[in-house]
């Protein structure tokens, strides 16, 4: 997979920062020492991290080196490290494992969770923030235009390209038995966009990218021209003009006993 484009993921940042900074407000730590941004993309979570904790010690971890050459442009008193959250493991156990928009491009939840769990220190939190979207029109569109014989061929098979969540009571029951306390929910936003091509230039820097960047450059125009036309129609322009973009999240904080 090509590597990300910060620039072009920050485009949205406030929109993509609400969710975190609302994670974040249910994070019931005051003083934590250790705090890890487990998928810390170009740094506007771990920022949330820092003002709210000052004084503990904060790693961001991608496997972006993009990403990370934004983050640390950011925030330079920040250490920001290159790792893959599959196979991550802290040098010292962590008080709080943080994930906003992260943890979906990884597969097999369930033994990811646990392992994570397992990870904090006595008394620690993980608190994770995924998008829950696969069955929206801007990624049901994906797929359909994926399966056109103009671009199937290159593009394979559409629905491998991203693992579906698990059923949110699934995440509940991965945590429970090894939490003192696990909070799940669920929020739909209703993003307001400014055009059809506004909801493509969003989806554009996250899940278009696995379907675009199979496709040879001349490819890419067309495809993107037929996935445009259908989300121009799948999101009508509201009363101010505008289009309303759906977008269900899924939210899970589980804390371990001291």
């Amino acid at each position: 997979m090509l590597d990300w484009n910060p620039a072009l993921y920050r485009r949205y940042e406030d929109e993509r920062t609400r969710p975190a900074r609302e994670l974040l407000a249910r994070v019931p730590l005051s003083t934590p020492s250790q705090v890890v941004d487990l998928g810390c993309g170009p740094g506007n979570s771990t920022e949330l991290l820092a003002d709210r904790f000052p004084g503990a010690d904060i790693v961001g971890i991608d496997n972006s080196p993009a990403m990370l050459e934004s983050a640390r442009a950011r925030l330079p008193a920040v250490r920001f490290e290159q790792g893959d959250i599959g196979t991550w493991r802290p040098a010292v156990a962590p008080d709080l494992i943080y994930a906003n928009a992260a943890l979906q491009w990884v597969t097999g939840h369930e033994a990811l969770f646990p392992r994570l769990f397992a990870l904090l220190a006595p008394g620690g939190v993980l608190a994770v923030q995924m998008p829950d979207n696969l069955d929206e029109p801007s990624h049901r569109l994906m797929r359909e235009v994926a399966a056109d014989p103009a671009w199937a061929a290159s593009i394979g098979d559409a629905a491998a390209l991203r693992a579906p969540r698990l059923p949110i009571d699934r995440y509940y029951d991965l945590l429970a038995p090894l939490a003192e306390h696990v909070d799940v929910w669920h929020t739909i936003y209703q993003h307001r966009m400014d055009s059809a091509e506004a909801i493509v230039e969003w989806v554009r820097a996250t899940g278009l990218r696995p379907f675009v960047e199979r496709l040879a450059p001349a490819q890419q125009d067309g495809y993107l021209a037929d996935y445009r036309r259908r989300i121009d129609l799948a999101y009508p322009a509201r009363a101010d003009g505008r289009r309303l973009l759906a977008f269900p999240r899924l939210f899970i904080v589980a804390c371990k006993a001291a």
